[in-house]
């Protein structure tokens, strides 16, 4: 059974969406190319799971970030590039309803020890992430129960 992880301080955000996965990230990848960020990959995992025979309800991940503002973070602590650029994950559950959920910048910031000498780029970046990826959802409803 699918279900959101439990969201420890609201670390991970997820969204109700009112398209399918593939649009939701069509649209999140207009929205984030029309505001300057940069998409570095796409990762179907339901088609990479089809590749090997097994079945998998539509996943994709598209990874993002605006590598200034990620620059400034990895130059305070290296080790935050094993969680940067962004990722968002687009996907449907058992009743077939599409959800994006993504891990807020200021909570992969804490996680690395950087909480308080990030926390206005985080701010910053976390309010930016929450705009783009609510215009990509476009739609209302809570996350799903976990």
């Amino acid at each position: 059974m699918d279900a959101a992880p439990p969201a420890a301080a609201q670390e991970i955000i997820t969204l109700a969406c009112a398209q399918d996965v593939p649009a939701t990230l069509d649209r999140l990848t207009s929205l984030l190319a029309a505001r300057g960020l940069r998409v570095f990959a796409r990762i179907d995992h339901s088609g990479a799971a089809a590749d090997a025979g097994l079945a998998l309800r539509p996943t994709q991940v598209l990874v993002f970030g605006h590598p200034a503002r990620g620059t400034l973070l990895m130059q305070a602590r290296r080790m935050i590039g094993l969680d940067l650029p962004i990722r968002a994950l687009a996907w449907e559950d058992e009743t077939g309803r599409t959800w994006l959920s993504y891990r807020r910048v200021g909570a992969i910031a804490a996680g690395h020890g950087l909480a308080a000498e990030s926390a206005e780029i985080t701010q910053a970046i976390d309010q930016h992430l929450t705009r783009v990826c609510a215009e990509a959802a476009g739609g209302t409803g809570a996350a799903p129960a976990g």
